[in-house]
């Protein structure tokens, strides 16, 4: 059990180190968000075929046509959310853009009250309200230097679109539960190439190595790679581990967005950011506010 914990952190690790480094591939790469993710879904969409036949996920018993349906609904969910957030990352940074996307677990918040009548516990609504208090500080706060204007604020409502839309493919995949993680990821990635395609690569393919070596590396690292990590991290781990570890995301994208493109947050931005994460991290954890008084005491 204790080697399993050990694995399983290692493996969760490495999981969001390479998550938060995407942001760097996206902009790198030079080409439109378009064919970034087109190119994404393809080389995503090679790696997790090549993983599904070594694992003998194509049995006929495996998959019905309903959850294929569902598998392909969380697929153009997630394809969306990739768009939005690696547009919004040219538009208010990495930094911001990902501080942003982490309100994720309000979106499922609300989807649940709203859509399945889930209790909205008043506690919930508190994190809510420091969550908004912290968005509210980084729309009003002056962007750095490069991300102002409309852009600034385009980039910002990009996310949490984003956000939005990873929220829907978090319940989709909820009532997948007992598929195979890496058939839903493959089904995933073949929806985003089929609907990419006829508006893809409008602009040529890319000119320089390089460029297709972020754009392989993006579907072989950051989707291949990354998903066997995290599910494989996700089978060890237990749930509240799983969550502490998820935040070595943002943190990393934070690291390289000042350390290679040297975007430092402003006050209000780092307040706002701030708030932000602790808000989920309350979500996620279940906090409640009497606990934190009572442990401040202590």
């Amino acid at each position: 059990m204790e080697k399993d914990i050990r694995t399983g952190s290692i493996e969760m690790t490495a999981a969001m180190l390479i998550s938060g480094t995407i942001g760097w591939f996206v902009l790198m790469s030079g080409q439109p968000v378009i064919d970034v993710v087109l190119w994404r879904c393809l080389f995503g969409a090679l790696t997790l075929l090549a993983i599904c036949a070594m694992l003998g996920h194509f049995r006929a018993s495996i998959l019905t046509w309903r959850l294929f349906g569902l598998a392909v609904l969380g697929g153009v969910a997630i394809v969306v959310n990739w768009l939005l957030l690696f547009g919004a990352y040219s538009r208010s940074s990495i930094s911001i853009a990902t501080m942003v996307y982490n309100t994720q677990p309000f979106m499922l918040l609300a989807i649940g009250g709203l859509v399945f009548r889930e209790k909205i516990t008043a506690t919930k609504l508190g994190w809510l309200a420091v969550a908004f208090a912290g968005m509210v500080a980084i729309v009003q706060a002056k962007p750095a230097g490069g991300f102002a204007g409309s852009d600034y604020l385009t980039g910002i409502a990009m996310a949490l679109a984003a956000a939005f839309f990873y929220a829907l493919a978090a319940l989709v995949a909820k009532r997948l539960k007992g598929t195979p993680p890496h058939l839903i990821a493959l089904i995933q990635v073949v929806t985003g190439l089929i609907m990419l395609t006829p508006f893809a690569a409008t602009s040529g393919l890319p000119n320089e190595p390089y460029q297709w070596a972020l754009l392989v590396a993006m579907g072989v690292i950051h989707t291949g790679l990354m998903y066997i990590l995290l599910y494989s991290a996700i089978q060890k781990l237990p749930t509240h581990l799983t969550g502490a570890l998820s935040f070595i995301y943002p943190v990393a994208a934070l690291a390289v967005d000042r350390i290679a493109f040297g975007h430092q947050l402003q006050p209000a931005q780092i307040l706002g950011s701030a708030a932000i994460l602790i808000a989920a991290a309350g979500m996620t954890f279940g906090w409640t506010w009497p606990r934190l008084v009572r442990h401040q005491a202590g």
